[in-house]
């Protein structure tokens, strides 16, 4: 995962699991990621989920390194703290064009999620 994305080990993201569409990521508590109030910033949560929905869908069997993002919707229902925090992303769809996934971010060790969010992926054509 560092391999192809640089921004995953400038942030020290690790792979927790990977199996079947589902994935969890986790973001060690970082404090250039923080922002006023001393929460993990939107960006960086954001970036996270989509790092995350990433690796679960390169742990389906029909891997596809060339999808990109096409959309993304999020939802923050709670401050994350200072972190660290946990991705858990799972592919819910995954069509020939089109992948359709979620995320639910948790400040480790929390029961509730602080982040949800939806994401649509397309798959690019090789040319």
């Amino acid at each position: 995962m560092r391999q192809h994305l640089p921004l995953a080990e400038a942030w020290g993201v690790e792979l927790l699991a990977a199996e079947d569409g589902v994935a969890s990521l986790r973001l060690p508590a970082n404090p250039q990621l923080l922002r006023p109030g001393e929460t993990v910033s939107g960006p960086a949560l954001m970036g996270l989920a989509d790092m995350a929905i990433w690796a679960a869908l390169l742990s389906t069997r029909h891997a596809r390194h060339n999808s990109v993002t096409s959309s993304m919707n999020v939802n923050f229902l709670a401050p994350a703290g200072p972190g660290p925090v946990v991705a858990q992303a799972r592919v819910v769809k995954a069509g020939k064009r089109m992948i359709y996934g979620d995320i639910l971010i948790f400040a480790e060790g929390a029961d509730k999620p602080c982040v949800h969010v939806t994401t649509h992926w397309v798959v690019i054509a090789a040319q």
